[in-house]
């Protein structure tokens, strides 16, 4: 949620009351006025809209967690983002190119896949015409020249693991970030002994509580980039409180493309 501060608590140094903050407490995100610690507020530059802090924490602290900090991308390497038009798909995309990395995008949909190739997205595969598994991995190697990915990014899970993680490059790393379609795939682990590869857990939250100061680097970053125009959330729109069954309604659909952003 994006907020202007009312108050501030006893002891608290690095706010003041008016200023512009966006924060991510867990709850409260649905109401006008909202109680939030002081620690989890992330003070806004100048010119940072309110749309785009209100859907920015969340995704692009989750994406660059796992693919700066976890994965450690490097300039030159290959990235393979699944659910790659969804919030934290698009946020993958931008700060792995921002790292120098090639983007290979998978997503549901052409018009997803449009989305992806429009935030600078390397090439695209829509999953739903590769069929899975050998279509899937099929498109995979032929968007890397058959070597495969040196990162595959998975807020998805689902059917769509093992054929992704068959399919990436030695030492390769492949990122747990979630299961969006529903099922946690079950991995034969012998994978990672042929592929040299690591399995790497993406757990933003914890991260945060318990290396608050390396978080907070973190978040400067995140913001620095967002002024320098290297990242920015892709909206999908926005629509007001007293609609919020309706926007439930419309992620449900899974017509979401970026984030959805409820306003007063």
């Amino acid at each position: 949620m994006r907020a202007s501060s009312k108050a501030v608590g006893e002891g608290v140094t690095h706010l003041k009351v008016g200023q512009n903050v966006a924060c991510l407490s867990g709850t409260g995100g649905f109401g006008t006025h909202t109680l939030a610690p002081a620690a989890l507020c992330m003070p806004l530059p100048e010119g940072f809209g309110h749309v785009d802090a209100a859907a920015f924490i969340m995704i692009h602290a989750t994406s660059w967690h796992a693919l700066m900090d976890r994965a450690q991308v490097k300039a030159g390497e290959t990235v393979l983002v699944l659910g790659a038009a969804g919030g934290v798909g698009t946020a993958a995309i931008q700060i792995a190119k921002a790292a120098g990395a090639k983007v290979i995008a998978a997503a549901s949909t052409d018009e997803k896949c449009e989305l992806c190739k429009s935030i600078d997205a390397d090439a695209t595969i829509n999953y739903t015409t590769h069929a899975l598994p050998n279509g899937f991995r099929d498109a995979i190697k032929a968007a890397t020249d058959g070597k495969g990915p040196d990162v595959i990014y998975d807020p998805v899970g689902g059917d769509f693991a093992e054929p992704a993680f068959r399919s990436i490059a030695w030492r390769g790393r492949y990122l747990v970030v979630g299961f969006a379609s529903g099922p946690i795939p079950s991995l034969p682990l012998n994978l990672t002994l042929l592929k040299g590869a690591s399995l790497v857990g993406v757990f933003w939250g914890d991260f945060a509580r318990r290396e608050p100061k390396a978080n907070a680097q973190m978040m400067a970053e995140l913001a620095h980039w967002y002024g320098q125009g290297k990242i920015r959330p892709v909206i999908d729109s926005t629509m007001p409180m007293a609609e919020l069954k309706a926007a439930y309604a419309h992620m449900g659909s899974r017509g979401v493309k970026g984030k959805l952003v409820m306003v007063n």
